[in-house]
């Protein structure tokens, strides 16, 4: 199966509704105030309120106190909680506790200790973006997929990090994930959806799964030709 798709950065209950017809698995709205891509809380609860039954509705937190995350869980009634920041195993397994929602734990690589990092969390999720100095996320920018190489966990992998429809079908064939995530990469300008690179991204993701190879015709029963004579019957002494 292709992996399944997270669409995130959506800002507007016109837009996920976009993503969701494209194929989204899952929706995501970011909390985080420094983000371009800030989900107002009176739109997240649209969002949510039309389309929870329809796909996991992500919320994104960066360095958010616990308090905050378990308000905007109850207020909106997100299906998953996405902590992008420095958080450690224990407030992760709080927000488990508390909101009764699943966790994805985010990391952003830059060397192999970034993803080796991420075996300390027994999440639902890992995911993992590209590091930069200037944004915790949504920067466009890819990284070594190489580094995946470095994994051991078994806890399923979401991959993130300037992912576009030319370059998805690449990084899927080197990580394997078990669904991507793209922000940026499905945008016009920031915090506004491109109908045209949604369904572009969708398609290329689809599009890594093999054709499965034709079925072998059987093979037709040869019939005797017109007049062939039997062969002689044995005669006994």
């Amino acid at each position: 199966m292709a992996p399944r798709i997270k669409f995130c950065g959506l800002t507007n209950v016109d837009d996920a509704h976009l993503a969701l017809a494209a194929g989204a698995w899952a929706l995501g709205l970011i909390f985080w105030p420094g983000s371009p891509r800030r989900c107002e809380l009176p739109e997240a609860e649209r969002i949510a309120a039309e389309l929870r039954r329809r796909a996991e509705i992500v919320g994104v937190f960066h360095e958010a106190p616990l308090e905050e995350v378990v308000a905007v869980c109850d207020a909106i009634g997100l299906s998953m909680v996405q902590l992008h920041g420095s958080e450690g195993p224990a407030f992760c397994r709080e927000v488990q506790r508390r909101c009764g929602v699943k966790v994805i734990k985010a990391a952003r690589v830059e060397y192999a200790v970034d993803v080796r990092g991420l075996e300390a969390f027994r999440t639902d999720y890992h995911l993992l973006d590209s590091h930069s100095v200037s944004a915790p996320g949504g920067t466009g920018e890819t990284w070594d997929w190489s580094l995946i190489a470095e994994r051991r966990s078994t806890v399923p992998l979401i991959l993130a990090g300037g992912l576009t429809a030319d370059n998805i079908g690449e990084a899927i064939k080197a990580t394997r994930p078990f669904a991507v995530d793209v922000a940026s990469g499905t945008e016009s300008e920031p915090g506004k959806k491109d109908p045209a690179k949604l369904e572009a991204f969708a398609a290329a993701v689809a599009a890594t799964v093999p054709e499965p190879e034709p079925e072998p015709e059987p093979a037709l029963a040869v019939e005797p030709e017109p007049g062939a004579s039997e062969p002689p019957a044995e005669v006994s002494a």
